[in-house]
């Protein structure tokens, strides 16, 4: 069986920035790299090049990208990422294409992990998911008829910034919770929890309440098939998933509760092959476009 093309994929965080080399839906190689957040935009983008170029090779045929903010995914124009304030508009795109002379796409972190589930993940069955990122903060990506529905500088499901009890629905449904209502971190309360403490056990309690109440907003505006979960926090499913059921059990139409599937995802390294995804089907869609 012949193999496909390999795709460098890259997962651009606040702390941390993830190269990958994918084929065949598998990640070859990788490498991990400290991401200057406070440095100039020029810095962050002559570091993220100098990661790129540790793996690509002559058989690369192009980048995919996901990072943290808003991106004009037609022109790859970054327009704003909160945790790295020198980075409110970034020619990513033209930037790398012109660096390594192979054809770049860029779009929000969020979009990449539903697009990964979609391509490599248990999504492959589903015309209509939502991938829901609960980590330091609360990302959504939306795909409807088999293909990712981004809207307007690829912010579309945003549902993290909904105001919520005061806040908003991410102060509720991310690594916020933990630390500002609980002052402590979820991988510590994870561990206690594990271990059977109360208290820990309770606070994911709380969690998977107001997950569930997220996800009824989810529900009311897409209504999707399945859901998947990523994330920091979707390790520790098991420990919220009965309080966001019975959260759920508010939500008045039974027949879409009945048919909804709700899992943590199971693909490791979910970032690097939802940027490889987003490359593989963008790229896919001009070529088809050209042969027109």
């Amino acid at each position: 069986m012949q193999q496909s093309q390999k795709i460098i994929g890259v997962d651009i965080g606040a702390t941390k920035t993830h190269v990958g080399v994918v084929q065949d839906g598998k990640v070859l190689s990788e490498i991990r790299l400290a991401t200057s957040a406070h440095a100039p935009k020029e810095q962050v983008l002559k570091e993220t090049a100098e990661g790129i170029e540790y793996l690509i090779d002559s058989e690369t045929v192009g980048i995919g990208i996901g990072v943290p903010g808003l991106v004009d995914e037609k022109r790859g124009i970054v327009c704003g990422v909160k945790n790295i304030p020198s980075w409110k508009e970034v020619h990513l795109k033209q930037y790398l294409e012109d660096y390594f002379n192979k054809p770049v796409y860029v779009t929000n972190d969020a979009n990449s992990f539903v697009l990964g589930e979609k391509i490599y993940g248990k999504g492959k069955k589903f015309k209509n998911i939502v991938g829901i990122t609960l980590g330091s903060g609360f990302g959504t990506g939306i795909i409807a008829s088999n293909k990712l529905y981004s809207g307007t500088l690829a912010s579309a499901g945003e549902f993290g910034g909904i105001p919520y009890l005061g806040k908003t629905i991410e102060d509720y449904c991310s690594g916020k919770l933990f630390k500002n209502e609980f002052g402590t971190n979820g991988l510590l309360v994870q561990a206690l929890a594990e271990g059977g403490n109360t208290s820990a056990l309770e606070m994911f309690e709380q969690f998977g309440y107001h997950l569930g109440n997220a996800i009824k907003v989810v529900l009311y505006a897409l209504s999707p098939e399945a859901i998947f979960l990523g994330g920091s926090i979707s390790k520790s499913y098991p420990l919220f998933e009965k309080a966001m059921r019975v959260s759920l059990e508010s939500y008045p139409f039974r027949a879409v509760i009945e048919k909804l599937i709700i899992e943590p995802s199971e693909i490791d390294k979910a970032a690097i092959l939802g940027a490889a995804a987003l490359f593989q089907t963008k790229n896919k869609a001009k070529l088809s476009y050209h042969k027109v």
